[in-house]
């Protein structure tokens, strides 16, 4: 392996967060994100979260036109990846619905062994003027939480719009979470940039937790990749960050990468001071 596989067995790993301008081919799209694999095994990174629709991402809507089932060539070609270098690689895809006119928004964890598991997401962007339930089917709330090892740390899998939910978050870390993996494509607009940076920080500091936050890049998002610790302090990457012209346009839409050091023992720690966790009263409870 390259790097990644080496340090994931230390109670410190290395994340790169990345944010991609995937593009609507894809074919083109995995080329980039199985580029972004192997420069995180370079840094000796264990860990790599991509964006929301990695697979392939049109800023005008996401549906069956992207979708491909977990054996497709893009899954497969991470997975490859992931085996070759060791990182464990967490993914945006896009899987074939109930209908052919229908679609799943997903996320990949894989490994050196595979596929790790999948997450379907729950909450569907009917916000903001966009309608992701016109195209797209939403996971089941009552499913099992996506939690994964790498090292001593267990990474949980939410993306996007569940970042506005604070359950999403908690049944992961109710499970065992101590990372949040959060691909997103996130949607440019008024305050959103803001919204992006906030939430991240507000999901860290709440469930005493890292947060790892990565974006899609180019017309129609905003955000930028981002690297959040347990106190809620931005380690790496500019969440915040607005295209050049305010309209989620970037000058520059190559790769973007947040790389920071994840450490277990920093968990413990400042949920020791903070015990937020344990004080808690209320349970998350999955809905219809």
């Amino acid at each position: 392996p390259r790097g990644g596989r080496r340090r994931a067995e230390a109670p410190v790993i290395r994340v790169h967060a990345v944010a991609l301008r995937s593009d609507p081919d894809r074919p083109t799209a995995a080329a980039a994100a199985v580029a972004a694999v192997e420069r995180a095994a370079d840094d000796g990174a264990a860990l790599v979260v991509l964006p929301e629709y990695a697979v392939a991402f049109d800023p005008r809507g996401v549906g069956s036109d992207q979708a491909e089932p977990l054996d497709g060539p893009f899954v497969a070609g991470l997975a490859r990846a992931a085996a070759r270098t060791g990182v464990v690689v967490v993914a945006g895809t896009v899987l074939p619905g109930s209908r052919p006119e229908r679609a799943v928004n997903a996320v990949v964890a894989l490994g050196a062994d595979g596929v790790l598991g999948v997450y379907r997401k729950v909450h569907l962007y009917d916000a903001f003027g966009h309608r992701e339930s016109e195209r797209l089917e939403p996971g089941d709330p009552a499913a099992a939480p996506l939690v994964v090892p790498v090292g001593d740390l267990r990474v949980g899998v939410l993306t996007c719009y569940d970042l506005r939910f604070p359950e999403s978050a908690r049944l992961l870390v109710d499970a065992g979470a101590t990372v949040l993996a959060v691909p997103a494509a996130w949607a440019a607009g008024e305050h959103k940039a803001d919204h992006w940076a906030t939430l991240l920080r507000a999901r860290a500091i709440e469930n005493t937790a890292y947060v790892v936050g990565a974006t899609q890049r180019g017309p129609g998002v905003v955000g930028g990749p981002a690297v959040v610790d347990p106190d809620g302090v931005v380690l790496a990457g500019d969440p915040g960050r607005v295209a050049a012209d305010d309209r989620g346009r970037d000058a520059d839409d190559g790769p973007e990468v947040a790389a920071a050091e994840l450490d277990a023992g920093v968990v413990a720690r400042v949920r020791e001071r903070n015990p937020s966790l344990r004080n808690r009263r209320y349970r998350v409870v999955p809905g219809d």
